[in-house]
């Protein structure tokens, strides 16, 4: 192989920690000083190649081969990080605006088989009855046992109007079914809000977008309108998103210069978000609702306010992802979405495969063969570890129900009921 294909192949895969941001960081890559690099430690890689491209039995391109190995060996680091080809570059981009093509599922992998996580609502997935907890065993006749989220991903997403199969296998069942989908624009509504009875605001943030902030404080502005006395966060089932709104959300809860969190990079360099905003809602009695679904950007949050006493938690244990990854976009239009950091709460508590425990902890009950096994960080294939604790496996499979009617989620009815009884709650404390 020539020492200019070499030095191209290189400048492929070596690469620099960039900004940090969860999804998305700032588009950039800083040069790297290659003078030095041994170029030995490739020989045996550029062996393969050659072998491969002088005797596969059909004739392959090198930039396939250069993808596939890229690919092979970023999935093989953790569950988070992975190699965009261009296409797949264009797709995530485009995520953080909220609207993509493509049949609305949130997916993660646990074991061998892409898992769905939920489906989001009013999208082909959930109108067909897809449910959080079933396993999606093929996508288009391809096993997914051993596809990556990315090819997942990948192969669900396109165009609207066109159809995509997949096989899903779900507890109780006794082999898989079939599901055509069709297609559609998927706009995920990222914030939405309502008034309830007694003064009380209710809004649920379903995941953290460019326009999260923006859309949070109009939802803000109307229920003052609406003169509200407390308030119920909703970020249950909400993956996470951009590091950027998570921390312009918290923004929106509590006063100026408060930390709302800080992360760290495998060298001990540290880097810290404040809030530099007046709290809107800063006397307002508040309760913060999350689940096992509960990750990333919406752990951020709920760990700030809870850290601060802004807010009581309701719920159960959150998802326990506590990196960060920053998007790195290289030459040729792919990109790399690479975990950079770890971070932390602003009291210095890495929720990495331990997650948030709530204040009050309230389980959704399910009807047996109406729950689906949960699934967490630490249940992730290749997941990094918690740097502070040792994470405990559970005595026994935690499960939750697939889906819940508004009359008979007792988490909001607790968070309800705790709101109309701050003022009591608050004397009682202060007698005591």
């Amino acid at each position: 192989m020539s020492r200019k294909f070499r030095y191209a192949f290189l400048s492929l895969i070596v690469f620099v920690l960039a900004a940090c941001g969860i999804f998305i960081g700032r588009w950039t890559v800083q040069a790297v000083n290659a003078e030095g690099e041994s170029y030995q430690d490739l020989k045996l890689f550029t062996e393969v190649i050659n072998i491969v491209k002088n005797n596969y039995v059909e004739e392959v391109k090198t930039k396939d081969l250069i993808y596939g190995a890229i690919k092979g060996m970023i999935s093989a680091l953790d569950p988070h990080s992975g190699f965009m080809t261009p296409e797949l570059f264009k797709e995530m981009k485009v995520d953080t605006k909220g609207e993509f093509g493509g049949v609305g599922i949130q997916i993660g992998k646990k074991g061998m088989f892409i898992t769905v996580i939920s489906p989001i609502d009013d999208t082909p997935a959930f109108k067909a009855g897809i449910k959080a907890g079933d396993i999606i065993t093929k996508v288009n006749g391809e096993s997914t046992e051993k596809m990556s989220l990315f090819d997942a991903v990948n192969k669900m997403r396109g165009p609207k109007g066109t159809k995509v199969t997949i096989s899903i296998i779900r507890k109780g069942w006794n082999e898989p079914k079939d599901y055509s989908l069709m297609r559609d624009t998927i706009k995920v509504q990222s914030v939405k809000y309502k008034a309830l009875d007694n003064g009380i605001g209710y809004i649920k943030i379903s995941q953290f977008q460019e326009k999260t902030v923006a859309d949070l404080e109009k939802a803000i502005e109307k229920l003052n309108e609406k003169k509200i006395t407390s308030l119920i966060l909703d970020l249950r089932n909400d993956p996470g998103g951009l590091l950027q709104s998570a921390v312009g959300v918290t923004n929106e809860f509590l006063p100026a210069n408060k930390l709302v969190v800080y992360i760290k990079d495998r060298s001990g360099e540290k880097k810290e978000f404040n809030t530099d905003g007046e709290d809107k809602f800063k006397k307002m009695p508040m309760v913060v609702l999350v689940n096992e679904g509960s990750a990333s950007a919406s752990e951020i949050v709920a760990g700030a306010l809870k850290d601060w006493n802004r807010a009581l938690l309701v719920g159960v244990t959150t998802f326990g992802k506590g990196s960060v990854q920053s998007v790195l976009p290289l030459s040729d239009g792919s990109g790399l979405r690479l975990t950079t950091a770890r971070y932390y709460t602003p009291k210095g508590t890495s929720i990495q495969n331990t997650g948030i425990t709530p204040d009050i902890l309230v389980k959704l009950k399910a009807e047996t063969g109406k729950d689906h096994p949960v699934m967490r960080e630490k249940d992730l294939e290749g997941h990094l570890n918690n740097d502070q604790v040792e994470t405990k496996e559970p005595e026994e499979t935690e499960t939750a129900p697939i889906e819940v009617e508004e009359k008979d989620d007792t988490q909001i009815q607790r968070a309800i009921d705790i709101l109309k009884t701050w003022d009591v709650m608050k004397k009682f404390y202060k007698a005591s």
